[in-house]
């Protein structure tokens, strides 16, 4: 076969290929709307979205306790994870030596390969235990759901946050520095607000994280269907929800587990739009 035949046949596969990525995507999508959307019908969209109660045998469906439990618990894994994730990145990236940045870096980005229910169980026998014997409360609560995703999250936060800050080209620092600057104030000063862009993806990339995040959340959060008054109550989010649930679910309760994905993939997508607008605003 000519060679450029054969770069015909590689490029149609490749696009085939690709297509068909699209398309499953396209047909998941399609498939929790069709699922989820009688809910919204049958029970009411603002009632669904506003509901404190969920009683699925009842027929009682009201997911707000889920909605501000996963923002209770992503805030707070924001909260810890994000100046740690930033202060890593800068670290690497400015001051490190060359091979302990070498070292460190794909050593931090090896913590998001390993399987979330190992960090569910490490939450389980330490981190619960530590704050029911320290701060109160039963120890399954927002803040061991926090801990535990402020640490998964480290991986996005610093490899996103490291790209962005080398992507400063060298002149803006050598700038500074001849004009008296110390390396500190060269950071602060020119390569941080140079590289807020890439850093704010970073952000929103690891909140998207925190958001989807199942197994590890169930093992240590307490899974309690109310709204937490106490970063030390226990809470539920829309992800554990789906997943406590769809096993047994029939009927209007498995239509609104899948009315529940669709909420929760209209914040996903919203904040992953985010983090595009953001990348291109650069």
């Amino acid at each position: 076969m000519p060679v450029r035949n054969q770069e015909k046949l590689v490029e149609a596969l490749l696009t085939l290929i690709g297509l068909s990525s699209v398309a499953i995507l396209g047909l998941i999508i399609v498939f929790i709307f069709k699922e989820g959307l009688p809910a919204f019908t049958q029970v009411g969209l603002w009632q669904f979205l506003t509901g404190t109660r969920w009683a699925p045998s009842k027929g009682v469906l009201g997911i707000l306790p889920m909605i501000v439990g996963s923002f209770l618990v992503t805030a707070g894994a924001l909260l810890i994870g994000l100046p740690l994730g930033l202060g890593c990145a800068i670290y690497l990236s400015e001051f490190a030596p060359r091979k302990t940045a070498l070292l460190l870096k794909p050593t931090i980005e090896l913590l998001a390969g390993i399987p979330s229910v190992v960090f569910g169980f490490i939450g389980l026998t330490l981190i619960v235990p530590f704050i029911r014997n320290y701060f109160g409360g039963p120890g399954f609560s927002v803040l061991a759901s926090a801990l535990v995703l402020s640490i998964m999250i480290l991986p996005t936060m610093v490899s996103v946050s490291y790209d962005a800050l080398r992507a400063v080209p060298p002149a803006y620092r050598e700038g500074m520095l001849a004009l008296g600057a110390t390396d500190w104030q060269a950071v602060k000063m020119v390569v941080l607000p140079a590289a807020r862009p890439g850093i704010l993806a970073a952000a929103i990339l690891a909140m998207g994280r925190a958001v989807g995040e199942t197994m590890a959340v169930i093992m240590v959060a307490g899974n309690s269907t109310i709204i937490p008054t106490s970063f030390l109550d226990p809470v539920r989010t829309m992800t554990s929800n789906i997943a406590l649930e769809m096993g047994y679910a029939t009927g209007l309760h498995r239509q609104a587990l899948f009315a529940t994905g669709v909420v929760l993939f209209v914040i996903i997508s919203v904040l992953n739009l985010t983090a595009r607008a953001v990348v291109r605003g650069k």
